[in-house]
């Protein structure tokens, strides 16, 4: 078990996941951002928000990035560029 953080990245400006969260690997962290990259959509779909994050960057318990989730990656192929 480790904690991985979820910072949210929206062009040169970085939210950071202050309470991290416990979870077996880094394959379920990555299963876990896409899952909070669809709940950043769907709720700026709703909101009517015109300028959505990006990326989520999953990071280790000492700040250093593990991987990514581009938010695009999670729509539907119909409505990716």
């Amino acid at each position: 078990m480790g904690r991985f953080y979820f910072h949210v990245r929206a062009g040169d400006e970085i939210t950071l996941d202050e309470e991290g969260t416990e979870l077996p690997d880094l394959s379920a962290a990555e299963d876990e951002a896409v899952l909070a990259a669809r709940e950043l959509l769907a709720e700026a779909i709703k909101s009517g928000t015109p300028e959505v994050s990006e990326v989520l960057v999953i990071a280790d318990e000492v700040g250093r990035p593990l991987s990514t989730v581009p938010l695009e990656t999670v729509l539907p192929r119909f409505l990716k560029k």
